[in-house]
């Protein structure tokens, strides 16, 4: 009797044991998880699409001796197009121009790496670029005023991603006007766009684009009102500044084209005006500007182009 117990609970701990190095050789072989991106809960993910030149531009700026100088500066707002929509601190940002080292870093890691968890997917197509030289002669003067020309402009698309759908286009355009005094440093050897004039150029550009992703996406809210200061979701970054009038709309009613029965947003109705008065990190605020025809806690904002 005490014989066959002892088998019998013999062979128990040897099944148990069986079981568990079967589990532990299944953890170790098993695939490892693809990697996700890390959102934090409630803030949305973009996927921003590496910047590039139409096919005519890339073609008209080879047959000018200009393809390097295109090439920079898709390179240059590339970069600072990352750089701007992530300091909106709007979204969780998937460069697909750094896919490449992603990529590797993920393999590195015995992990798999997917763009596909993006909400939305931000296209820019540079679609003009100029660059060239004035002269203008004033012979009463006796003199001679040269500058250098820069202009480009660039379309940007918002797509949701689910749906492939586009949700947001809208075009941008920059310049810069170089006077003879500044011409020197305006240009490289060999005539190419300089360092500073292309970060100068990019970075306007790359904040205008952020920015719009972000109002389009996030517009700005009121969050709080105290008498006549109210409080805004915008903060450092987001090309916010003191001095600033902005409109402030109330929302109303879910909105219906007739036609198609697609949605048209909600209804908003102008309630006032404000000004910007501090930027902080996060949050700005403002101070109520003229009349207060219902300004609130949760009413959009947008800046009044003056």
């Amino acid at each position: 009797m005490n014989l066959n117990f002892s088998a019998f609970t013999g062979l128990r701990l040897l099944a148990a044991s069986l079981l568990c190095s079967t589990a532990l050789l299944a953890q170790e072989t098993a695939p490892a998880p693809a990697a996700t991106p890390v959102a934090t809960p409630g803030i949305k993910t973009i996927g921003i699409a590496k910047v590039k030149a139409t096919p005519a531009i890339l073609a008209n700026a080879a047959g000018a001796d200009r393809k390097n100088s295109v090439d920079r500066m898709t390179q240059a707002l590339d970069g600072q197009l990352i750089s701007a929509v992530q300091q909106t601190r709007k979204f969780t940002v998937l460069a697909r121009s750094d896919s490449d080292a992603l990529i590797e870093e993920a393999g590195a890691t015995g992990k798999s790496f997917s763009f596909g968890e993006a909400n939305y997917l931000l296209v820019v197509t540079v679609d003009d670029f100029q660059d060239f030289i004035q002269t203008a002669t004033f012979a009463a003067l006796g003199k001679t005023a040269t500058k250098r020309v820069i202009r480009f402009s660039a379309i940007g698309k918002i797509y949701e991603t689910k749906t492939n759908k586009l949700i947001e286009s809208a075009n941008f355009q920059e310049q810069n006007l170089d006077t003879e005094e500044l011409l020197a440093n305006s240009a490289s050897t060999g005539g190419e766009l300089s360092d500073a004039l292309l970060l100068s150029l990019t970075r306007r550009m790359s904040e205008q684009i952020a920015q719009r992703v972000a109002d389009v996406i996030y517009p700005a809210k009121i969050m709080a009102k105290t008498g006549k200061v109210v409080t805004l979701n915008r903060g450092d970054g987001t090309a916010i500044a003191v001095g600033q009038l902005w409109e402030v709309f109330a929302l109303g009613e879910e909105m219906t084209d007739p036609d198609t029965g697609a949605s048209l947003g909600r209804e908003e109705v102008s309630v006032g005006k404000v000004r910007i008065t501090r930027v902080t990190a996060k949050t700005s605020q403002a101070e109520i500007n003229g009349e207060d025809l219902g300004i609130d806690k949760g009413a959009i904002v947008r800046r009044v182009v003056q």
